[in-house]
């Protein structure tokens, strides 16, 4: 029981709050999918949503105080004073005495306590110092660095928003409530206030509790409150469904802040905001759960385990043996404490906030955000990327190539019914919209405000991949306007228009149209079809089912060219080990020339319907073989994702559309961009402020450095607590007398620790973060038992020095005997980072960081000082003879050389992570 106490608590203590925090708000998303609506609601906050549900507009708008065309800024201003911004409250950070109480309580620094106390009742008010001032400096180091960790985190996280598209009064209209004018706004979500109106389309995230007031096929992502996997869908005129449903969560006319618009469009009002909301209720309420622990902090826990458990075996053998051979059990006991100390890795939640704080830091400044620290090591393991082509091959400028009719031919008229359809669609605007709305001078041609007018809409949603709008022309003519992928299209369509004729689709004038947008894709434009069709004047309501016995009349053609990045920075990952694989829903044959143009080998496409067919076992082989994969739903992008996985990759994902969300969450590390939707910046670990590979590739290399430098930390740590265990061991067997005093060893432990702190400021090989790194425990046992005995080898040469040279064989001379193993001690364990720290010669092929480096010759000066300076008798120390010193030097040398030695048979043997 207690080792599984100690277990539970080492692994919460691992858990940087800090790092855990800016995923809070998701973290208690997840906490609600296993039992749906069991957490407890106020019975007052159900009803007022249940009798929102029922209420007509007319009287909801009333109730709310805001109007059919929304709020003012002045009115918003005034509630939002009353009711305070759209935030939850569990998210401000935790007061300082909390997280300082936070930063002490780790098994470390209570076993160090204990000692303490211990001590203290001993009446050893030196140890009692020494010891205290341990946990006090690993206590403050780790408050300080995850301090500035925190605040640097929400400076950055400040830079990513999401925002909201507000429908606002202008103040001339204010009081005419019938009348002024109204403009759509994009307002961060904090602003938003009970009474304004919000617009949503494909890719939104509901930023507060709303009811539906006009809707189009909208298809909300619940699963995050109810745990379901379907969409469901929303429509205004649920008073009767709301009446019969068990929860409140399936009224079909409300939204729930923290779920997600998948398809179609809606105009909301908002009821509640912050922590007024279903969500912000529930998140007072509850302690979110933690999350299934990263690759990363398995890693973290599996290595402390293995110094741990190391530990539990070595120090009670330490125990006895010098209570059998000394006869004196309490000093003993106290020895073998003092081991148990210098045993543990007390300043490696220190390394590690530092090392990962650090890494974030400096990929700020390469326009990296990091919304989670513990990803900058799943950044540096990564050793498969996926994207999508768009905006990271590509330059994401699109721009209007081609614009011709069913053969080829230029046709003004197709540019025409293209621009209405881009124009008056409310859903997300894509890059292919914007490029086609950039002919200012068509618009002002067609003089859109005046000669035509909206109908209807069907908005675009990525199973059919296609939209249509219904616009009348002049008040009588009514024409459906669809746009969209050419297979999806043509699969609609029943005719096409050649000139003046209309001309019935057969397999002959389909073979001619595939060839013609083949070619088209073959020059690597992206190829959109455009098919209309006549409707009633007298139908104002449309659907998907409309989309049926249309018309082609032609397409549109776009060029999106080759970053001139993309090239080099695909070099740049391939030289890192990363594999990049290209996972998007375009053309095949577009896909296929922007990888061969940007120097990516196609060695086949995979398209989606292959995907279909496959079970898991076959597409684990696919993944493996194929780097192109086109024309995929967001469900292929999901399932590749997770085939890499089990295939053993560590996947970063990188996109930014809604129809990334599923596989950015799939993936150990997703990345997106700060123009994404806000779905896909919420699922995301890591945000970019510049869309590029490049970027990407120097991201790569900073987490593989974070992960160098928290390696050399625990490889130093365990390699010489090895060979002082080892060393302690020998000494006790054979000595008369303790080999160092328990006070002794702590002051050396600590005078250690405090070397170490630069670490994280350490340079690291180019050679090192060239390939993927990861956690290897097993590797981590072998470096300790392989490099720990080197320690002991000059420990025990030391012993012998000071018995036989200096005659320090007696109980008498038992202090110079100390002093002398104390600074040997000491200077080795300060000097194995260097040795260990690069598999090149150290200081010569390879030197560390001043910081390291200043510290390193620091702390190696004052263990010389301390037995030979005035502070000497306070820890029981004397001054060592001269000729010491020169044996001193001979045993550090011999120490590098022997270590450098076997460093070069340990990487031919085993390599060098």
């Amino acid at each position: 029981m207690a080792l599984q106490f100690f277990k539970a608590r080492f692994a919460l203590f691992l858990r940087s709050r800090h790092t855990l925090r800016h995923f809070r708000r998701r973290l208690m998303l997840e906490s609600l999918n296993t039992h749906g609506h069991a957490v407890a609601v106020p019975p007052a906050l159900t009803q007022a949503l249940r009798q929102a549900s029922k209420d007509s507009t007319a009287a909801l708008l009333a109730r709310a105080g805001s109007q059919a065309r929304g709020l003012t800024d002045a009115e918003a201003a005034d509630i939002r004073a009353h009711v305070g911004p759209n935030e939850v409250e569990h998210e401000k950070p935790l007061p300082a005495w909390l997280h300082l109480w936070h930063c002490y309580q780790n098994p470390f620094n209570l076993l160090l306590t204990a000692l303490a106390v211990i001590s203290w009742l001993t009446e050893d008010a030196k140890a009692t110092v020494v010891i205290g001032s341990m946990v006090v400096l690993s206590t403050l180091m780790r408050f300080v660095q995850e301090g500035r960790s925190h605040r640097a985190a929400e400076r950055l996280k400040a830079l990513v928003s999401n925002t909201a598209t507000v429908l606002r009064r202008s103040e001339a209209g204010a009081a005419d409530a019938a009348g002024g004018a109204s403009a759509q706004q994009e307002l961060p979500i904090a602003q938003l206030v009970p009474g304004d109106l919000i617009i949503l389309s494909a890719g939104d995230m509901i930023p507060a509790d709303c009811r539906v007031l006009v809707s189009k096929d909208l298809f909300v992502s619940q699963a995050a409150m109810t745990g379901e996997s379907l969409p469901i869908e929303k429509h205004a005129d649920a008073a009767k469904n709301a009446e019969n449903t068990e929860s409140v969560l399936d009224a079909a006319n409300l939204l729930f802040m923290g779920t997600n618009v998948v398809s179609g469009a809606a105009t909301a009002l908002v009821l509640a905001t912050g922590n007024g909301t279903y969500f912000g209720t529930i998140a007072t309420r509850v302690t979110a759960a933690d999350r299934t622990p990263t690759a990363f902090q398995t890693g973290v826990n599996n290595v402390s385990w293995v110094l741990i458990r190391f530990a539990l075996v070595m120090v009670p053998i330490v125990f006895v043996i010098n209570g059998v051979t000394k006869g004196d059990w309490v000093e003993a006991f106290l020895f073998a404490l003092s081991v148990a100390v210098g045993l543990t890795p007390e300043m490696l939640p220190m390394i590690v906030t530092s090392t990962l704080a650090k890494g974030a830091v400096v990929l700020s400044r390469k326009k990296v955000v990091v919304k989670r620290l513990d990803a900058i090591q799943n950044f540096g393991a990564m050793d498969v990327l996926c994207t999508d082509k768009t905006g990271t091959l590509t330059q994401d400028k699109i721009v209007l190539e081609r614009h011709t009719n069913v053969f080829g031919v230029v046709s003004e008229e197709v540019l025409k019914f293209a621009f209405l359809n881009s124009h008056y669609q409310t859903g997300l605007k894509n890059l292919l919209d914007r490029a086609v709305l950039e002919h200012v001078e068509l618009q002002t041609a067609l003089r859109v405000s005046e000669d035509y007018r909206k109908v209807d809409e069907i908005p675009f949603d990525f199973q059919r991949r296609r939209m249509s709008v219904v616009v009348s022309e002049k008040g009588d003519h009514h024409e459906l306007i669809c746009k969209g992928a050419v297979e999806e299209v043509l699969a609609a369509c029943s005719h096409i228009q050649d000139g003046a004729q209309v001309l019935a689709l057969d397999t002959a004038l389909l073979a001619r149209v595939q060839a013609v947008t083949g070619a088209l894709n073959q020059e690597g434009l992206r190829v959109v079809a455009v098919a209309v069709k006549e409707v009633p004047p007298s139908k104002a309501v449309y659907s998907v089912a409309d989309e049926a016995d249309l018309t082609l009349i032609g397409y549109i053609a776009f060029l999106d060219p080759p970053k001139e990045s993309a090239a080099p920075a695909l070099q740049a990952l391939a030289a890192h080990g990363v594999a990049v694989k290209v996972l998007t829903g375009d053309n095949d044959l577009v896909a296929a020339k922007v990888c061969r143009d940007v120097g990516l080998p196609v060695n086949g496409v995979v398209l989606g319907a292959q995907i279909e067919d496959l079970d898991e076992a076959g597409l684990r082989r696919l993944v493996e073989q194929h780097d192109l994969f086109a024309k995929l739903t967001p469900l292929h992008k999901e399932r590749i994702v997770r085939a890499l996985r089990a295939n053993g990759h560590i996947v970063g994902f990188m996109g930014d559309g809604i129809n990334d969300a599923p596989a950015l969450r799939a993936a150990d590390i997703g990345i997106s961009v700060d123009s994404a939707v806000d779905i896909a910046k919420e699922a995301a670990d890591i945000i970019l402020l510049e869309k590029s590979l490049m970027v990407l590739e120097e991201g790569v290399v900073e987490g593989r450095k974070t992960f160098s430098n928290m390696l050399k930390y625990i490889r130093m740590t365990a390699s010489s607590n090895f060979g002082n265990v080892f060393s302690v061991l020998v000494a006790s067997a054979f000595l008369p007398f303790l080999p160092m005093l328990p006070i002794q060893l702590l002051v050396q432990n600590l005078l250690y620790d405090i070397s170490q702190i630069a670490i994280p400021f350490d340079n690291v090989d180019e050679e090192l973060v060239r390939q993927p790194l990861r956690w290897n425990p097993q590797d981590l046992g072998r470096f300790m038992v392989f490099f720990g005995p080197i320690s002991s080898v000059f420990d025990i040469l030391t012993f012998a020095l000071m018995w036989w040279v200096f005659k320090a064989n007696t109980l008498a001379s038992q202090t110079l005997f100390q002093s002398g193993w104390f600074v040997v001690g000491l200077l080795t364990q300060t000097l194995i980072v260097h040795m260990i720290r690069t598999p090149k010669l150290p200081f010569l092929q390879s030197r560390a960081a001043w910081p390291l480096m200043g510290m390193t010759v620091l702390v190696m000066a004052v263990g010389v000082f301390l037995p030979m300076g005035p502070l000497a008798d306070y820890f029981k120390l004397q001054a060592l003879p001269l000729p010491y010193f020169g044996a001193l030097v001979a045993i550090l040398l011999g120490y590098a050389t022997l270590t450098t030695v076997l460093k070069r048979f340990y990487i031919r043997r085993f390599g060098w992570q």
